[in-house]
């Protein structure tokens, strides 16, 4: 029997707040060397300490939350979820299961050359646990993660392969970053994904048992446990047995699955209104002020579409919002899309990579206006394509003027028509050997006259003028 695998996704994002949820210590948006130094009354769970929301953590939560499209509701509310971890100091969890803070969107990814659609069915932000270490005698437990801002984004069972998984993730992680809502640096344990897998028949619709891998937090990682689920659970059909309803943990270096509980519903966390605070009640114009016009998808098909660049060049110059936005700027200025796109990716993006330091388009000393006028130069004949790509090696490593640059390095190109004459006229007189030749047929000796053009001309001369002279000469007699 063919089986349709079916798979829907909980990913949880941290919040890139300053503060934690609910109190004034730091937010764990990195790794702290030392446990249980960003600790506060109220993550602790200590007695008396009562929750304050944190605005930060509103404001971020509803721009993820139109970078995915989604009806930001103006009225939400906040839940207990009881059940025991020893690093869940409070005993339960403040999360929304009722009322949260938005529902109904949907995100755009290309899986290969195929746009596809996935539908989100909702996003709530909750407060996270602590976390756990162990060894064989004892168990630590660290609460720096404790308290802080979660988004967990819920999908409709949207996904038939470990493709769409993955390029849905890929999507969603530039999307964080696009809104500001979090850096969602899976080595951060800023994103990490419970991926709900079951298998159907190929064209049924029903919906079978699924099994919820816990707390994946690479692609590598979640692509290897979804091909291994899916093996198990294949095998258990094909020999007529039952796939149990359950919650299973991924042990990466085994390349295996194995069970933690059934899979709980609702009712056994027994969920009520969090007593604690009052329902989150946000205006529509505070809603409609964080709304974000382009996506990085949308600006990849422009690029695509619009201004007619490669796959390729599309998807990295989208990748990133510093980046995408020095390179529109750049085309703002220069209306080269492709001129700029190239010097960014095989210049600037190419010297970068060679680097140790994280690449961050904000902070480098070459500005949009300096690439545009390096651009326009070219553009103008005023530079050689080559002689553009030294004056941008410059501007990425010392700042500084392109046009001051040009003059005093003698970069800028010779257009004098009648001075590069004389220098065609040189070269040809001290080349009758190879002008016999070329006039018999042997055309691939062009190259060689121009170089000797530019030779001459100390790299200055313009090539597209000494082609159209040689052109001419050779032609001739």
């Amino acid at each position: 029997m063919k089986y349709e695998i079916v798979i829907g996704l909980e990913t949880h994002v941290r919040v890139g707040s300053i503060t934690k949820m609910f109190g004034g210590e730091p937010n764990a948006v990195a790794l702290e060397r030392d446990p249980n130094i960003n600790i506060w009354p109220v993550s602790l769970g200590l007695p008396g300490a009562l929750p304050t929301l944190s605005e930060g953590v509103v404001d971020l939560a509803v721009r993820a939350s139109h970078g995915l499209r989604m009806t930001v509701n103006t009225f939400s509310q906040f839940d207990r979820k009881s059940y025991f971890y020893p690093d869940l100091p409070m005993g339960y969890q403040i999360t929304q299961l009722f009322h949260p803070i938005s529902e109904h969107g949907h995100l755009d990814a290309f899986v290969g050359e195929e746009l596809k659609r996935f539908q989100i069915r909702r996003i709530h932000i909750e407060a996270d646990a602590g976390g756990s270490k162990h060894s064989v005698t004892k168990s630590l437990i660290d609460f720096n993660r404790a308290g802080s801002p979660l988004m967990e984004i819920v999908t409709e069972p949207d996904f038939r392969s470990k493709e769409d998984v993955l390029e849905y993730l890929k999507e969603l992680q530039k999307i964080m970053r696009f809104t500001g809502a979090s850096d969602a640096d899976m080595e951060k344990w800023q994103l990490r994904c419970d991926v709900n897998i079951s298998l159907r028949p190929e064209g049924s619709h029903e919906l079978r048992n699924r099994v919820e891998l816990k707390n994946l937090n690479s692609f590598q990682q979640i692509g290897r446990a979804i091909d291994a689920e899916v093996k198990r659970q294949i095998e258990i059909y094909d020999e007529n047995g039952t796939v149990d309803q359950e919650t299973r943990g991924w042990d990466d270096d085994a390349g295996e699955s194995h069970s933690l509980r059934s899979k709980e519903d609702a009712m056994d966390y027994r969920y009520f209104p969090e007593p604690d605070l009052p329902p989150l009640v946000i205006t529509q114009e505070y809603i409609n002020e964080r709304k974000i016009a382009e996506l990085p998808i949308d600006r990849r098909q422009k690029y695509l579409n619009e201004w007619k660049l490669l796959p390729d060049d599309a998807r990295i110059l989208s990748s990133e919002r510093a980046m995408s936005d020095f390179y529109e700027k750049t085309v703002a200025l220069t209306n080269e899309p492709k001129k700029s796109a190239s010097l960014i990716l095989t210049v600037i993006l190419w010297i970068l990579k060679k680097g140790d330091e994280e690449i961050d388009f904000s902070t480098l000393k070459i500005t949009p206006e300096a690439l545009a006028k390096v651009v326009n130069m070219v553009k103008n004949d005023e530079i050689s394509s080559t002689n553009a790509q030294e004056v941008v090696r410059i501007l990425l490593n010392e700042g500084g003027d392109p046009d001051a640059i040009v003059d005093e390095k003698w970069l800028r190109q010779v257009n004098d028509t009648s001075a590069m004459e004389a220098i065609v006229d040189a070269v040809l007189a001290a080349s009758p050997a190879q002008i016999a030749e070329y006039r018999a047929g042997k055309v691939n000796l062009f190259g060689y006259f121009v170089g000797n053009c530019m030779k001459e001309s100390k790299g200055q001369g313009n090539p597209k003028i000494f082609t159209e002279i040689l052109t001419r000469k050779l032609t001739q007699g």
